[in-house]
């Protein structure tokens, strides 16, 4: 099913070349009516809020922690503060003792959800969908790449490569295999415990590669570079378009992929 997008703007119809694999114009391809949608920050900084926070799980203390200990304030005269002690002379219970409860504990019915009605997350997939249209915002997320029209379209036989170091020559001939060494420089160890829970190295975002089908051999292919992630049009989401909220990702189509878009939103200008 359609969703149905009003504007105010004037829809302008933007061509863009077609690639091969070998980096040649074969080519080229209207650009659906979505990339004329207005980039909305605001909206998609909403819609990326709450897909990560829907992911967040809810934890709390046990209610009786730092409480299980017996001790009794001595009162005045024993020249010690009035906290509850037990008979050796150890404070318990109070929040600055050793073992004791904490003063603010966290709890499960906090809420860290972000809430966003449906219409404003079809609005911002569309949004974010056109920020990657724009090379000088994906110029400000600092993704470094040598064409000066966005997005890059392939023919759909050009991602059929089922090894890494095809999917690395054909990024070299897109000339967009920049922005992977750029990531790959950038690659660093994370600060603090995370490094100690399966969550070691810190990883920069590089390339989205927009399929239009679940089972390319692409998704084997480029799984092993950094920073490059592949989606078919059907899960496509902010999360994937403006990772951290930030619009203008370096984005690959394919040729297939941008009509299936063009049938997902349907732009109309008012």
């Amino acid at each position: 099913m359609a969703e149905k997008l009003l504007i105010s703007e004037k829809i302008v119809e933007k061509r863009v070349p077609v690639y091969d694999a070998a980096g040649n114009v074969v080519g080229d391809a209207v650009l659906p009516s979505v990339f004329s949608f207005p980039v909305r920050k605001d909206l998609i900084r909403r819609a990326f809020l709450s897909s990560f926070t829907a992911r967040l799980q809810p934890k709390g203390r046990d209610p009786l922690a730092g409480k299980r200990r017996v001790g009794e304030s001595w009162g005045i005269g024993h020249s010690v503060a009035r906290v509850p002690r037990l008979n050796n002379g150890r404070a318990v219970f109070a929040p600055m003792t050793r073992g004791g409860r904490l003063a603010h504990p966290p709890k499960v019915d906090k809420v860290i959800v972000e809430e966003i009605n449906r219409k404003e997350r079809v609005r911002a997939i569309a949004s974010a969908i056109a920020a990657t249209s724009h090379p000088e915002l994906v110029r400000l997320r600092g993704h470094v790449f040598e064409k000066e029209v966005l997005p890059v379209v392939v023919e759909d036989q050009a991602l059929n490569v089922a090894r890494t170091s095809d999917a690395k020559k054909l990024l070299k001939n897109l000339g967009v295999f920049m922005d992977v060494e750029r990531v790959r420089e950038k690659i660093r160890i994370r600060a603090g415990k995370g490094k100690m829970r399966g969550r070691r190295y810190v990883e920069p975002k590089s390339l989205l590669i927009v399929v239009h089908d679940e089972k390319l051999d692409a998704y084997k292919a480029f799984r092993n570079l950094p920073g490059v992630d592949v989606v078919p049009v059907s899960m496509l989401s902010v999360m994937h378009l403006a990772p951290g909220g930030v619009p203008g990702r370096l984005t690959i189509y394919t040729k297939s992929a941008l009509e299936m878009l063009g049938k997902r939103f349907e732009v109309m200008s008012i």
